[in-house]
């Protein structure tokens, strides 16, 4: 097991009724589906706001970032970078701004 930690935007902190970082329990390879869907376990009011419940497809508002670098395009499957695994740096769910 891996422990992962993932900061959720206040909106989202504020549905699953939590504070600060949230910390996950990971087993296999740390991927973004790995820890959404652990994620989406431990907190089920989650589901639907992250990924689309149909397709799995993150959601157009939602950023995810980690070490500085954004990971929103990376293929679910792609292995998180290892200072995330390690439990040094957190996986950041952002939610995005749009306008002018």
């Amino acid at each position: 097991m891996t422990a992962v930690r993932v900061v959720l935007p206040g909106h989202l902190r504020t549905l699953a009724r939590v504070t600060g970082e949230v910390r996950l329990d990971v087993a296999g390879p740390v991927t973004q589906r790995v820890v959404l869907d652990a994620l989406e376990e431990r907190f089920p009011v989650l589901r639907g706001t992250i990924r689309d419940r149909a397709t799995g497809r993150r959601r157009a508002f939602i950023r995810f970032y980690a070490c500085e670098r954004d990971l929103s395009n990376d293929a679910p499957d792609t292995a998180l970078p290892e200072p995330v695994t390690a439990g040094a740096e957190p996986f950041l769910v952002v939610g995005a701004m749009a306008g002018g």
